[in-house]
């Protein structure tokens, strides 16, 4: 079975380039399971309701997310209502939501883990000893599974792929809305990408309006970030899952 995993989809550009270009990417490669991460789709910042059933309309199957989850605060609660919507596991306990899509297609049944860095993003539980635990509680006719690790440091990323290769059948990175290009099956059949790239404008900083970014580094005065304008492109991988847990190949698709 493929996997199509889109990387960060970045306000209402990213939304439009996903909405345009999602049904030729399925027609082309048949995969059984789309996943994105659409933390930062509602205007840049955080998911609603109606971005989510938006998304859900295009054929996305789980959307995952990171450290903006929470910037839309009906998410409070809508993410219990929602288990197609994933925040980290590795929060404190007592946060709402799920972290785990469980998908069954035919005799392959995928299970959909979040997870989030600790390397300059923040105070979260130690995702290495999050993985074994979950990893361990799984129920029993799962196949495979696929991890989208949210983080900013490329060394942690590639350390819990390592850590858990062989354990699972893909960690590709999220958060720095730039697609890197060292996706590769590891020596224990993991697949790997340390990130996803981004579904959204190209002309911006990472998705936004380049004056205000810079503004603010030039100055360290707060600024509000405004989704910028212009093309769009549309970042992510293919994966194809082997036998035994696995993946047989990874390869980025881009669209502009």
């Amino acid at each position: 079975m493929n996997v199509l995993m889109l990387g960060d989809i970045f306000g209402r550009p990213g939304r439009k380039i996903v909405a345009e270009h999602l049904p030729g990417l399925i027609e082309t490669y048949q995969p059984g399971l789309v996943v994105a991460n659409g933390e930062n789709a509602a205007g840049g910042f955080g998911l609603t309701k109606k971005v989510a059933d938006e998304l859900f309309d295009l054929g996305i199957h789980v959307l995952t997310s990171g450290n903006h989850i929470w910037d839309q605060k009906e998410m409070y609660t809508y993410i219990d209502e929602e288990p197609r919507i994933l925040r980290p596991a590795n929060y404190p306990p007592g946060v709402p939501g799920s972290s785990i899509f469980i998908h069954r297609r035919c005799d392959t049944v995928v299970a959909v883990l979040n997870l989030i860095g600790r390397v300059f993003m923040g105070d979260y539980d130690c995702p290495f000893r999050t993985a074994d635990i979950i990893l361990e509680k799984l129920p029993e006719d799962v196949s495979h599974v696929i991890v989208d690790f949210h983080g900013e440091a490329t060394s942690e990323k590639i350390a819990l792929a390592r850590y858990l290769d062989g354990r699972i059948s893909a960690l590709v990175g999220t958060h720095t809305h730039v697609a890197t290009a060292d996706e590769q099956i590891l020596p224990k059949g993991t697949a790997y990408i340390t990130d996803l790239g981004m579904c959204g404008p190209i002309d911006g900083i990472l998705g936004v309006e380049p004056d205000t970014v810079i503004n603010k580094f030039l100055t360290q005065l707060p600024s509000r970030f405004g989704v910028a304008k212009g093309p769009s492109s549309l970042a992510g991988v293919v994966i194809a899952l082997g036998p035994n847990g696995t993946a047989e190949n990874i390869f980025r698709v881009k669209v502009d």
